[in-house]
């Protein structure tokens, strides 16, 4: 294989689970792959892209809430850079990136791959919102080429719904690279409970904090992250008298040195894709209690590596977290098996060669399509 140009679409590039996973895209890719990344806006995403030399274009107009006018510049926007990039693959991520990037490679007749990391239909979506959305990734579906589901259940949902055929869609479970970082799970008095998350509705941290306002040991929580929501979640945790045992960590780059630190990883989301924040937490060697929504249960055995729970389930969330907080032998034993799971399967160089894999087949059928244009054309 030659050099290949890869133009990455995503909107927004704050810290969180795609956009992790680009970065790390982007850093591992073989040499003759040549990647540019094109978002909706300046941010970690694009600081990580020009650390590692890779090419950034910004679309303004390229924003996550619907707009009409401003999507149809954004259309137009990308349109220029593909012919001005030459891309031999677009791999776009997230939804609104994901619905633009590929009109825009279908009437450039670009090949394209789309990874879906959560449905742009969230089961908190009103039903005719989520009507919509489905129809909009019916319509897209229809234009773009194979579709990477992070989760069997975001894979499935596809089907389910009649988004894509089964053929089109693979599954390939997110990959974080490994570090020197491990927790000592169970050796501090104090057991230190830790959830890396934006501060939005989505991920709960309200629930967490009542659930933990009668949770009986020696205990503290660690809060990483920004978002609209920290300064409810504040002003919750003073109410419910717990400032003194909740930390708010703001954004960090250490994360896994704060993970290695604790004795237990928490995600109470309402719903999730697959959560890099798990396998992050596998890889250091702690227990996860997740919420049973998107692929966690792919990632987390119940009573194994860790616990799920119900959405929104805050006797089970507080069951669970009393389990842990006052179990050594519990977080020995769960922490042990979790750090085996990620060896065993959520492993970057996992993930590259699955993903590498799709690229040669998209690049596969754009060389078949070509020649029987080309035989066509001979014999007419």
């Amino acid at each position: 294989m030659g050099s290949v140009k890869i133009l990455y679409l995503i909107t927004w590039t704050g810290r969180g689970g795609a956009q992790i996973h680009v970065r790390d895209l982007l850093a591992n890719l073989p040499a003759q792959f040549k990647p540019v990344l094109v978002t909706g806006e300046a941010g970690f995403l694009c600081e990580e892209a020009t650390h590692l030399g890779v090419p950034v274009r910004v679309v303004p107009d390229l924003v996550q809430p619907v707009s009409p006018l401003k999507d149809l510049k954004a259309l137009f926007a990308i349109l220029r850079l593909i012919r001005e990039e030459n891309p031999d693959i677009i791999h776009a991520h997230t939804s609104k990136a994901g619905l633009l990037g590929r009109l825009a490679a279908s009437l450039t007749e670009t090949p394209t791959v789309f990874t879906v990391h959560t449905w742009s239909f969230s089961p908190t979506f009103s039903t005719a919102r989520k009507r919509l959305f489905i129809l909009a990734e019916r319509l897209a579906a229809t234009v773009s080429g194979r579709i990477i589901a992070v989760s069997q259940a975001n894979a499935d949902l596809a089907v389910r719904w009649k988004i894509a055929h089964p053929r089109n869609v693979i599954r390939i479970w997110n990959g974080v690279p490994d570090t020197p970082f491990r927790a000592n799970v169970g050796d501090r008095e104090v057991r230190t409970l830790i959830m890396t998350a934006r501060f939005v509705p989505q991920k709960a941290q309200l629930l967490l904090l009542q659930a933990l306002a009668e949770v009986k040991g020696r205990w503290q929580l660690l809060l990483v992250g920004e978002g609209p929501m920290r300064s409810c979640v504040e002003e919750a945790a003073g109410r419910l008298n717990l400032s003194d045992r909740v930390k708010f960590l703001g954004d960090r780059d250490d994360i896994p040195n704060l993970l290695a630190t604790a004795d237990v990883f928490v995600l109470a989301s309402e719903w999730e894709g697959f959560p890099l924040s798990i396998l992050e937490a596998f890889r250091a060697g702690l227990p996860v209690i997740a919420t049973d929504v998107g692929g966690v249960a792919e990632a987390v055995t119940d009573g194994v590596t860790g616990y799920l729970i119900r959405r929104n389930n805050i006797e089970e969330l507080r069951d669970r977290l009393q389990r842990l907080v006052t179990s050594r032998e519990l977080l020995t034993s769960m922490g042990r098996l979790a750090r085996c799971r990620y060896e065993q399967d959520f492993g970057l160089d996992v993930m590259m060669r699955k993903t590498l894999a799709v690229y040669e087949d998209v690049l596969a059928r754009k060389s078949y399509i070509l020649e029987a244009s080309v035989d066509s054309a001979k014999s007419s």
